[in-house]
């Protein structure tokens, strides 16, 4: 069957827009392929730093014929509603639709429309056009005196359609006054001749002997490999950056890696800032040495194949590089030369928000709530203030000032520098932390003080001034807040009950939701153990862990569908009473050994399971409920509810809802499934 070759060449495309790019012209082509009739079998999407390239396989030469039935109005409908419907189905009177019958809706009017195929090659060239207009860049600009959209410009299009023994054709259409082609252009300095191209295998073959690599991922293997085996052939190895990694192989189309050095002097200053410094600038990888230190050298990944060997490339890397760490050891010694704390008076000049003051108020406000917040941790509340003091000090100094990803880390190396305790020093850094699901969190007391103060503080203070997370809209990231103070309290086992206003506490209890469902949860399952005034957030994660192993069990199933039976029953006798069953039982009313058994059992496991929640031991509670699977299955086997005499009818239904509460005690049973 036929195939649709399409390549895009342009100027270079930003590194961090082509994988994007891909998908989106991958998803974007087959789509309108579907809608016009076009079914394919398969579809690869490519990106290099000058093209974007699809090759759609089997698809079919022609568009198959269609027949449409399309419903209209009622005969005798208002004459509106008739023009409506020739108009949609292409009628030119109402005499060219049928009339149907329906026995409850009565007759009505249809339109069989017939549709013939179109020619594949006719259709692309009106789906490719429309495509390119509307790509959806990121960001993208105007050239020329046109006013066609593109990341950079576009020099050239290949469309070909053809099967694999037939001569391909061009797709005819044009764009930007650029008409489609088979030609496209080999490597800008190794090849850069112009290429006939015919269909995709011919056109990866000649793009290969032209010096360029067209899979990313592909380019990502060979400098991936390539750098491993320099690094090891020097007893050095890599360090990992798969987000470097990813840039760099969206800057070359041929990659050839070479290793640079440096002067070992510059291994004075802290790795953190050597890595920033050479990856921000130049792009390049930092290497380990056997004991696992960082090395003084690196790794360089040139688009081009020098005929010197590269002697001229490493050596422009290594100057340049020579010349940032420079400047890196400057900030590094200046900043080290005063005290931390001399940076706090500039923190007054930098506005943290118009409606909340500068960074100095804010960091005012941390050591008070981290005063405050030590008693309830373990930390030594004059310690955590002196760490909220010094948190953002660090901003001010001239290597955050050129790294800011460094703010916290920097602030660290200063403060045990000039001589801070070393909780005080970790604190510093740690505040900020965790930064994303996979990052660690504070252990150590002062750390967690100091950062659950930071994040408690940022989320109080914006919903005082009511700006709040809306949609995808979160530029103070203040999801990632609420879940930096949930991991820091669960994972560190934290009572710490959470004393905001309630619009924000359902806004933990959100974020707490997504962690716990991330996390393997049953959604209902967490639903159960949330209620509006639930703010302890340990507390909520032990019960549905708790209550997870009691479902998991055949005992604990059981026991649900003995509620669920339960519940209904309360649910439909107190509707039809008018009145709630709350009352005591009158133990005289108690007829039959089974509901006598059950009375005794719910009363001694309410009991019981209040004194394990008074622990917070729900493990506990819910190995209680699951014994009173065995009387409530007897009970409902032996045990007539509705009996005839309203006194032992009522005595039952008490009976019912004391077992109710008693599961309530640890969970709303009634929001599980099943």
């Amino acid at each position: 069957m036929p195939e649709l070759l399409l390549e895009l060449f342009s100027e270079e495309i930003p590194a961090r827009f082509q994988r994007r790019a891909a998908d989106d012209l991958k998803k974007a082509v087959t789509n309108a392929l579907v809608d016009a009739g076009l079914v394919y079998e398969g579809a690869k999407a490519f990106v290099t730093p000058r093209r974007l390239a699809l090759t759609v396989t089997g698809l079919p030469a022609r568009s198959p014929d269609t027949r449409e039935e399309k419903k209209g109005p009622k005969v005798g409908a208002p004459q509106p509603a008739i023009d409506g419907f020739l108009r949609s189905a292409g009628l030119s009177s109402i005499e060219q639709a049928k009339v149907e019958s329906d026995p409850k809706k009565g007759d009505f009017y249809v339109a069989h429309i017939n549709k013939p195929g179109a020619e594949a090659v006719e259709l692309l060239s009106g789906i490719l056009p429309k495509i390119l207009t509307e790509f959806p860049w990121a960001k993208s600009m105007r050239w020329g005196s046109g006013n066609f959209n593109w990341v950079r410009p576009l020099r050239a299009i290949t469309a070909t359609f053809g099967a694999e023994n037939e001569e391909p054709v061009v797709v005819p259409f044009v764009s930007n006054e650029l008409a489609a082609g088979q030609t496209t252009f080999g490597h800008r300095f190794l090849a850069p001749d112009a290429i006939k191209v015919r269909r995709f295998d011919d056109y990866v073959t000649a793009l290969e002997r032209a010096k360029v690599v067209l899979d990313l991922d592909r380019r990502k293997d060979i400098i991936r490999a390539d750098a491993e085996q320099l690094a090891f052939a020097q007893g050095l190895t890599v360090i990992a950056d798969e987000g470097l990694l990813e840039e760099v192989a969206g800057l070359v189309e041929w990659p050839v890696v070479m290793m640079g050095s440096f002067d070992p002097d510059f291994l004075k200053l802290p790795e953190e800032v050597i890595i920033a410094t050479i990856r921000a600038n130049q792009k390049c990888f930092c290497l380990r040495d056997a004991a696992g230190k960082l090395a003084p050298n690196f790794i360089i990944t040139s688009n081009n194949v020098a005929t010197d060997g590269g002697a001229v490339i490493t050596a422009g890397n290594e100057r340049v590089i020579r010349a940032r760490l420079s400047d890196a050891m400057f900030f590094y010694q200046g900043d080290l030369a005063l005290p931390l704390e001399h940076g706090l008076p500039k923190l007054e000049d930098t506005v943290f928000h118009a409606k909340l003051g500068s960074q100095f108020a804010r960091v005012e406000r941390l050591v008070k709530l981290a005063g405050e917040i030590a008693a309830l941790v373990g930390a030594d509340p004059e310690r955590a203030k002196r760490a909220a003091m010094l948190a953002k000090a660090d901003l001010t100094t001239g290597m955050v000032g050129e790294f800011p990803e460094l703010q916290g880390l920097m602030g660290r190396y200063y403060a045990a520098a000039q001589g801070e305790p070393a909780d005080i020093a970790t604190a510093v850094e740690m505040h900020y932390k965790p930064l994303g699901p996979t990052d660690k969190v504070p252990t150590e007391p002062v750390s967690i003080a100091v950062a659950l103060a930071d994040k408690l503080d940022l989320l109080t203070g914006f919903w005082a001034i009511d700006e709040k997370p809306t949609g995808s809209r979160d530029p103070f990231a203040l999801r990632r807040a609420a879940l930096g103070v949930i991991r820091i309290i669960t994972e560190n086992g934290l009572r710490f009950p959470l004393e905001v206003d309630a619009d924000l506490l359902a806004f933990f209890h959100d974020r707490l939701k997504v962690s716990l469902r991330d996390a393997g949860a049953r959604h209902d399952l967490v639903d159960a153990v949330i209620s509006a005034d639930s703010n302890d957030m340990l507390q909520i994660t032990q019960r549905a862990d708790a209550l997870s192993t009691l479902l998991s069990s055949a005992d604990g199933q059981n026991l649900l569908a003995g509620y669920k039976r339960a519940t209904n029953i309360l649910a439909a006798e107190e509707k039809k009473d008018g009145r709630t069953y709350a009352a005591s039982l009158q133990q005289d009313a108690l007829k039959l050994p089974e509901e006598t058994a059950l009375a005794f059992a719910v009363d001694a496991v309410h009991a019981a399971v209040s004194n394990h929640v008074a622990k917070d031991d729900f493990k506990g509670a819910m190995a209680e409920l699951a014994t009173l699977r065995a009387p409530v299955d007897a009970f409902f086997t032996a045990v007539l509810v509705n009996d005839a005499d309203p006194d032992v009818r009522a005595n039952r239904l008490n009976l019912l809802s004391r077992l109710r509460d008693t599961m309530h005690l640890v969970a709303d049973f009634s929001k599980i499934a099943g």
